[in-house]
């Protein structure tokens, strides 16, 4: 009875926040408590919930400072050369905004923390996806993707996790692996420019003089783009995408330094303090990696240490924290509120029971096989659960199966990773939030959208494997 109402609290969940008949907040709220008096454990609700609420309490604080860190730290100008960097490369073609979005996602998830690279992906790219009216899905489905694929790296969590519950070394997962993620994030660049090419045939590709004459007209942007002041004929090249070498690269180039994705003169840049700024954020990403503090500390530290330093007087500090308050109540209210719905699926018993149920329904010729199935497993288990009741709680009973048919630890530690590029836009996982908050997108809408791509790029991953010999 708990299997099937999980299974069906979880669908009930999706179904409304995808046809966007309750919240996301309200869903993982009232969805959740509602089941919890079916299941009969109504009166221990609360004992769940502050279960939960603890659990998630310091995830919760460190994206709060997280996004106050590298929230001030975009105001102050840190991240500009990397923005004209993506633009110059981006110029004003929807195909190269889309494979940019994957570029630099995945450049960026090399620090380890989701949250972090999305916050600086969708501040790099929002402006340009907003101005040439693109697909925000787009953006926020290729940005998970890229990171889910790069969310394997040893320090990411869930190699360190598998390791941990299969006693092994995290090299000896990951180290063979790598040529199969590679396989896999190949696919996602493939896939950003298969979607560019669609959003290229719907938009046409305009040219950089096209985008500052419309902005200049509708006055529409989010954040200032600087701009010449000479309104030049708009010229945009065929709506199918076909004109793309046609375009004058010459004007292209004159107006480069005109398109920019933050406004290059805003009056919270610190240009004197951009090397202190830069060395600060080595230092907190380079003591993330090695452990020396826990990361909510580390990004509280951060943040006092910023504010006070680039904005000395309270009252810029007051304004900083305002400008950045609607992404902070946003986030950690989705966390807090992604903490009553993984109460009761824990607290209940649900998750147990349907872990045992998925393992007990795998015929038993499939034994030799554990690997593949494990992989394939990691899809629906990793986006209906976190990722430590998985690798801690299901992977240990898939694992001593295997072995009973002479599958290695090894393999199947392997094969867990299959699922991660779908695992990042699990409602469970805190950072997605902060992806579709800062994007301004629907969570039902990025859902629909995501998880046919990422399901196929996890299949890539494990198709990789089995061809490698890995899995």
């Amino acid at each position: 009875m708990l299997t099937i109402l999980g299974f069906a609290m979880i669908a009930t969940f999706l179904v409304l926040i995808m046809l966007k008949k309750m919240s996301p907040i309200a869903a993982l709220v009232l969805i959740p408590a509602l089941f919890c008096v079916f299941v009969g454990k109504g009166a221990k609700l609360g004992d769940y919930v502050i279960d939960g609420v603890t659990s998630l309490a310091p995830t919760a604080a460190m994206l709060m400072f997280a996004i106050v860190y590298f929230g001030v730290m975009i105001d102050v100008g840190l991240f500009d050369p990397i923005v004209r960097g993506i633009l110059k490369f981006c110029k004003a073609d929807p195909l190269r905004i889309v494979v940019g979005t994957a570029l630099l996602a995945a450049i960026v998830s090399l620090d380890g923390d989701g949250s972090t690279t999305f916050m600086i992906t969708v501040s790099a790219m929002y402006p340009l996806y907003k101005r040439l009216k693109m697909s925000l899905v787009v953006m926020t489905g290729v940005a998970a993707m890229a990171n889910g694929v790069m969310n394997t790296l040893p320090w990411g969590g869930p190699t360190a996790r598998a390791a941990t519950a299969l006693k092994l070394d995290a090299s000896d997962i990951f180290v063979p692996m790598i040529p199969a993620l590679a396989v896999g994030l190949l696919f996602v660049i493939a896939l950003s420019y298969v979607l560019g090419r669609r959003e290229r045939a719907r938009l046409g590709t305009l040219t950089l003089d096209e985008v500052l004459v419309e902005e200049k007209e509708t006055e529409t942007v989010l954040v200032g783009a600087g701009g010449s002041g000479d309104a030049k004929t708009p010229v945009r090249t065929g709506g199918s995408g076909s004109g793309t070498d046609a375009q004058d690269e010459t004007a292209d180039e004159d107006d480069d330094d005109d398109f920019q994705g933050l406004d290059p003169h805003r009056a919270t840049l610190r240009p004197k303090l951009y090397w202190f700024n830069a060395l600060l954020t080595v230092g907190l990403l380079t003591s993330m990696i090695m452990e020396w503090l826990p990361i909510p500390v580390l990004f509280l530290l951060g943040a006092a240490l910023v504010l006070s330093v680039n904005f000395p007087h309270i009252p810029d500090q007051k304004a900083r924290l305002a400008a950045h308050a609607d992404n902070v109540l946003n986030v950690s209210g989705m966390v807090f509120a992604a903490a009553v719905f993984t109460g009761v699926l824990q607290g209940t018993g649900m998750v147990d029971h349907m872990a045992t149920w998925m393992v007990d329904v795998i015929p038993a010729g499939m034994g030799p096989h554990m690997a593949l199935v494990t992989g394939v497993l990691s899809l629906p288990l990793t986006y209906f659960m976190s990722n430590d009741g998985f690798y801690f709680g299901v992977l240990p009973v898939l694992a001593e199966a295997g072995a009973a048919h002479g599958v290695s630890p090894l393999e199947m530690a392997r094969a867990s990773l299959v699922g991660q590029p779908l695992h990042m836009s699990s409602p469970l996982v805190p950072a997605v939030y902060v992806l579709v908050g800062m994007a301004k997108v629907e969570f039902g809408d990025h859902t629909r959208f995501v998880v046919k791509w990422a399901a196929l790029t996890c299949l890539a991953i494990l198709g990789a494997g089995i061809l490698f010999g890995i899995i």
